[in-house]
């Protein structure tokens, strides 16, 4: 989308239990993201976002080396696992307060332990859920995504839009 837009980190501690339904928890950390930002720029729509990668009840966060980035390939590598954004738009002036989620299939080949170290050679895994940036040099690990592929980069861009035009209307089309 072709939209002027500004990065505001926001610097709060994640949720990571506390949900039975891991779209719920995506959407309820972005709520957490977005909220702060929303009330110091009241005049601003915030968006919000918070990605997550599962396999059955495992959560993989992002790592904290290359060694767990290693272990979380190993452990991903020829199944087929779930990535979830959960996205906020919170807009003080309009009051709007919305979330969604959406989930994504994201199957990968059969790998052995040399083509996991060379993947992870070409990339930077540590910001990444799963340890991986499908966005990347996804030959090399991926056989097969389901849905969106935005939505495993980390922003369902497709429901972003559907969303905004949803709230807007067509305004957001012919803007973007």
């Amino acid at each position: 989308m072709d939209i002027e837009f500004e990065v505001v980190p926001s610097h709060v501690e994640e949720l990571i239990d506390g949900y039975d339904f891991i779209p719920d928890l995506c959407e309820a950390n972005a709520r957490i993201k977005a909220e702060p930002i929303a009330d110091m720029h009241p005049e601003c729509l915030v968006i919000a976002a918070d990605t997550m990668v599962y396999l059955e009840d495992t959560l993989y966060g992002k790592p904290t080396d290359i060694d767990d980035a290693h272990r979380m390939l190993t452990r991903l590598q020829g199944r087929t696992h779930q990535v979830t954004t959960g996205v906020s738009l919170i807009y003080h002036n309009e009051e709007i307060s919305k979330s969604f989620s959406v989930i994504t299939n994201v199957t990968f080949l059969s790998l052995d332990a040399g083509q996991i170290s060379e993947y992870l050679a070409k990339i930077d895994p540590l910001d990444k859920a799963g340890g991986y940036a499908i966005q990347e040099h996804k030959q090399m690990i991926a056989k097969r995504v389901s849905g969106s592929v935005s939505n495993v980069v980390g922003l369902p861009v497709e429901r972003l839009k559907e969303e905004l035009n949803n709230l807007f209307g067509e305004k957001v089309e012919e803007e973007w």
